[in-house]
């Protein structure tokens, strides 16, 4: 069979390891380890699956090299002492006997300390967020010459215990604002001492810590460092710093450079949502591949394979550093190479399970498109016991996920949906600052075809209904309206239905009532048309409740660059030939419209549901018509409810 993707299922070496293809697993924090950082079973059974998925190299997420102040979050993997070693050599075993080269990460988490003070760092200089959170507690304290030279030798030990445990590469962490980043950015570097002021002395920790490390390993034992192309601070780390410390690390014996960008500060360029063009740190890895001789790896939203084999052909990097696309599938590289892209659940960069509702929240990973992440055996699809007749009613990310697991299990399974197939999807991905929507939409359309589900394009009825074995109500949401006085004018119209691409073109002064996620899209998408003038008036002291935190940092400067007016803690009184009328600040005001979309809320399709319910039809019901939710709440839904059929 001819390879779609030949450069990227080629060989290349990382020092004297030979890796199968040019796929590595991107290091990322799961929260999966025990508490005291050593291996679970849990873990075990995650890196299981990335390994037998393909890939040809797995950089385990970074684990923390001392037992002071180097751990980051809660359940972190730990290599800090040599009895966290046995559960080291599990992990490294497991990925070895899948025909996966294992790596692991060592870090020290410097001033970006999830679990809050005390921290250390290059300098007194604190995490912004970590500063709102714990005020003056969250100021580091300066590392002493004395302490840098016990964590260049825990890291010398950490770099020890990996190869001792089985692994056969190590990457220091020199990136996304960790410790070792904090001494090579200028932006978190205002020492006065030899490791402080020029790039030289800046670098001088990270050098003395890769010599320290190569010292423990040998020399022919691979060690690469994962820096930042730069940190996107004002005053912080630019590509040419970056190049000078990957040219300086190659010369050292750095076996490759893996190139990311960003810190948790400036997050967005870091895990990068959907709303910033995919690639989005490539620019960076092609800039440092032209000054170094040794392999270079590229990372940041390449979700698609055509995309990794366009890197790598157009000789931007050697490697392709994925994450995000791991969790959402981690048998994403099999089904490339096998020719099945189609088949690859996408991620669509939406941040929610892997950050906003995992660590963020205290809790472990997940994933909005892969609702058995962290739950491989748990929630594994299983034959079922008896095949029965099943009925999906509606057709949108909920009830296409509930009908293509309920068909993989061997049901005989229909699918009623009264419009298209995608439901909301089609205007959530309307705009193209979320066409990675697109991706999800097509993925799960393919699946449901794929897999024998009958498709009936009509509005279900209790009586279609009868007949079946079970039944799950997928009826999605339906906008709330609002009841004000002018409501139903004909410059009135839904949020939602301006986001498709029959809607008519709206000029002119437009108000978008209601600042939730629709209401915010819909008014960054009206003001695109540079002739318009936008206004958000939201009955809430804030706009963006529920939004993810990169989709907030993203919209907030897409609505000052648009000069969109936000209008918040503002009541709507009536819709009339002037404009809205609000009481805002104590008194009423009139703002002028052209034209007003209506964004309050949505409110659940239940009728269907509560009528089979009655009638005590075994039935189940997901998605938006059990609570309006976001794609995460109807894909994990529908899941769980086409396994219990």
């Amino acid at each position: 069979m001819k390879c779609s993707y030949p450069t990227l299922f080629s060989p290349c070496k990382i020092g004297n390891v030979e890796i199968k293809n040019r796929i590595c697993k991107a290091p990322q924090t799961t929260g999966f380890s025990h508490m005291d950082g050593t291996v679970s079973s849990r873990l075990i059974r995650c890196y299981e699956d990335l390994a037998k998925g393909e890939v040809g190299m797995i950089i385990v997420e970074y684990a923390y090299v001392d037992n002071k102040y180097s751990k980051s979050a809660s359940n972190q993997l730990g290599i800090c002492d040599d009895e966290y070693m046995v559960g080291l050599g599990w992990l490294a075993d497991t990925i070895k006997n899948n025909d996966c080269v294992p790596c692991i990460q060592i870090e020290h988490c410097g001033r970006q300390r999830f679990l809050g003070p005390p921290m250390k760092s290059a300098s007194a200089n604190p995490w912004p967020l970590m500063y709102e959170r714990y005020g003056q507690a969250a100021i580091p304290e300066e590392l002493t010459i004395e302490e840098i030279h016990q964590l260049v030798e825990d890291f010398g030990k950490a770099a020890w215990r990996a190869k001792t445990a089985g692994f056969q590469v190590v990457e220091i962490h020199g990136a996304h604002g960790y410790l070792i980043t904090n001494f090579l950015s200028p932006f978190t570097n205002q020492r006065k001492d030899w490791y402080g002021g020029s790039r030289e002395n800046r670098f001088r920790f990270l050098e003395q810590v890769f010599k320290r490390c190569k010292e423990y390993v040998g020399e022919d034992f691979p060690i690469i460092v994962r820096l930042s192309g730069t940190d996107y601070e004002p005053d912080g780390m630019t590509i040419e710093d970056t190049i000078y410390y990957a040219k300086r690390l190659e010369e050292l014996g750095c076996a490759a450079i893996d190139v990311s960008g960003g810190d948790h500060h400036q997050m967005i360029h870091q895990v990068t949502p959907m709303q910033i063009p995919r690639g989005h740190n490539v620019w960076a890895a092609e800039a440092i591949k032209k000054e170094v001789s040794i392999p270079v790896f590229a990372t940041g939203s390449i979700t698609q394979p055509d995309y990794a084999e366009e890197i790598l052909a157009s000789g931007k990097a050697d490697f392709i550093s994925m994450g995000r696309p791991l969790l959402a599938d981690p048998y994403w590289a099999k089904k490339a190479m096998e020719g099945r892209a189609e088949d690859i659940s996408p991620c669509i960069r939406c941040n929610e399970g892997c950050l906003d509702r995992g660590n963020h929240l205290g809790k472990s990973i997940n994933c909005t498109m892969n609702p058995l992440l962290g739950f491989e055996d748990a929630l594994a699809i299983r034959p079922a016991e008896t095949k029965k007749r099943v009925a999906v009613v509606g057709g949108g990310p909920a009830g296409m996920k509930a009908a293509d697991t309920a068909a993989l299990r061997g049901h005989e399974v229909t699918l009623f949906e009264k419009r298209k197939l995608g439901g909301y999807l089609h205007e959530a991905s309307y705009p193209e600052f979320k066409a990675d929507i697109r991706d999800a939409l097509a993925y799960l359309i393919t699946q449901v075809e794929k897999h024998g589900v009958e498709i009936v394009k009509k509005e279900a009825t209790a009586a279609d209904l009868e007949g079946f074995d079970a039944v799950i109500i997928a009826a999605g949401a339906s906008p709330a309206g609002l009841g004000v006085p002018g409501a139903d004018r004909s410059s009135v119209t839904l949020a939602v239905d301006s986001l498709t691409e029959d809607a008519q073109k709206l000029t002119g002064r437009i108000v978008v009532i209601g600042g939730g996620l629709i209401g915010t899209e819909a008014a960054i998408q009206m003001s695109l048309d540079p002739e318009n003038q936008v206004t958000i008036v939201e009955m809430l002291p804030e706009i963006m409740n529920g939004c993810s935190d990169c989709d907030h940092i993203v919209y907030s400067d897409m609505i000052r660059e648009k000069k969109i007016q936000v209008l918040t803690s503002a009541r709507v009184l009536e819709i009339g030939d002037d404009g809205v009328t609000a009481e805002w600040k104590g008194r009423r005001q009139v703002i002028p419209a052209d034209h007003v979309l209506l964004a309050t809320g949505m409110k659940p399709n239940r009728q269907l549901y509560e009528e089979l319910k009655e009638k005590g039809v075994c039935v189940r019901n997901v998605g938006d018509s059990l609570q309006p939710g976001k794609i995460y709440d109807a894909i994990h839904t529908g899941y769980k409810a086409g396994l219990k059929i």
